[in-house]
């Protein structure tokens, strides 16, 4: 049989990375690449006790079909959840529960964007969200970064030079993969060019319960008035990735088509993680996790600061996030991150990830790599910065 592939999947290319991943399957690799919670924040033992009880007090509701939108008592309490912790939700709003926020990158990309459109993102920014964005056959315009979040001025030029801008795409909160903040000033300068514009924000805010430093800052769908702002959440980053559960909080307008866009979808999202996460917000155990979470990745990220700061050269440049799970590390523009990332884990078993998987522009060489400080241990983190280091002394990074 001669499979002919679709045009919006034809040209998506695999990671860049795969033959640093090959290495990286190696169990004596220390890896800085991945996105997961720290191993011992997961709570095992309170999803065993709260699964089992699901199972005996309700197994039918647990095991059996649910409503698009999201089981209600659940939607109910992410609700409450959201309003008390980010001031999101007004009246003019619905919320459904996504199987991970990664979906609601597609549910909106699939209702608002006809191929050809255009999607705005920062660059650099997350590689999921990329090729979700990808495979609709959208034009993809990055924005840089500054220290403080987007370029302003250049988000405006790509707003007014741009066909068919259907969505802004943005990371505020510890931004994977830089680790940025945007600050208030510039959240309010977005929600404005999003308003003088009519150009809505899809706002991805997956890490934004993990701040372990500094203030909290207003999200961007806080300050929305006008129905301008889709916002995305997750219960990855406290509770589990595998457990595949996030939210979604959008205008009423396109409500009922992403309700459409999610049955094409997967019909709803499992009801056993919906009912654990019902369970661990009803207790109030989410907060717990969610301090417990941050004093870990608090003391981990510092580590690892601590050792760049000592050990990588002078001309090296990174951020120092105030929470989430990344730094970012730049070596000065001759340099090459792909290799660095290559020889790195070839040579010393050491994993990160090169900046190029995340630029906007597909095959764009970067001088950066992203580092991950919530999976390893503190000894793994000061091993593998010591090789990072090591390796930076051998190609001339000084």
């Amino acid at each position: 049989m001669n499979y002919v592939i679709s045009d919006k999947m034809k040209n998506l290319k695999p990671s860049a990375i795969r033959e640093i991943f090959k290495y990286a399957a190696d169990p004596a690799v220390i890896s800085f690449a991945g996105g997961n919670p720290a191993p011992e924040t997961l709570p095992v033992n309170d999803i065993k006790r709260f699964m089992s009880k699901t199972l005996e007090e309700n197994p039918a509701q647990a095991l059996l079909y649910s409503q698009s939108e999201g089981h209600p008592p659940l939607r109910a309490e992410v609700r409450r959840f959201i309003r008390d912790a980010y001031g999101i939700g007004g009246d003019g709003d619905e919320l459904m529960i996504v199987s991970g926020a990664q979906q609601c990158m597609d549910l909106v990309t699939r209702v608002l964007c006809n191929e050809g459109d255009t999607v705005i993102c920062e660059d650099p920014s997350f590689i999921g969200s990329l090729n979700c964005f990808r495979s609709y056959n959208v034009s993809l315009k990055g924005v840089p970064l500054e220290q403080d979040g987007i370029n302003l001025e250049l988000l405006e030029k790509a707003i007014t030079e741009n066909k068919n801008v259907r969505f802004m795409y943005l990371i505020p909160n510890f931004q994977n993969p830089t680790g940025i903040t945007m600050s208030l000033e510039k959240r309010k300068a977005v929600l404005a060019l999003a308003k003088k514009y009519g150009v809505p924000v899809l706002e991805d805010n997956p890490y934004g319960d993990l701040r372990f430093t500094g203030e909290d800052i207003p999200s961007i769908k806080s300050m929305d008035e006008d129905g301008l702002v889709i916002y995305a959440g997750t219960f990855s980053k406290i509770l589990s990735t595998g457990i595949r559960a996030g939210y979604l909080s959008a205008p009423a307008q396109i409500f009922p088509s992403l309700v459409v866009a999610k049955q094409c979808a997967d019909v709803h999202t499992g009801m056993l993680q919906q009912l654990l996460c019902l369970e661990f917000l009803r207790g109030g155990d989410l907060l717990e996790y969610t301090r417990r979470n941050k004093a870990v990745y608090a003391k981990k990220c510092g580590l690892m600061l601590k050792l760049m700061d000592g050990l990588f050269p002078k001309s090296m440049a990174y951020t120092r996030p105030e929470g989430g799970l990344f730094i970012w590390a730049a070596m000065p523009p001759s340099f090459d991150g792909a290799e660095f990332a290559l020889r790195l884990v070839r040579d010393y078993k050491v994993c990160v990830v090169p900046g190029s998987t995340f630029c906007v522009n597909d095959g764009e060489k970067s001088s950066a790599f992203r580092l991950n400080f919530s999976m390893p241990n503190e000894a793994q983190i000061k091993a593998g910065i010591e090789a990072c280091a090591k390796l930076l002394k051998e190609m001339d990074v000084k």
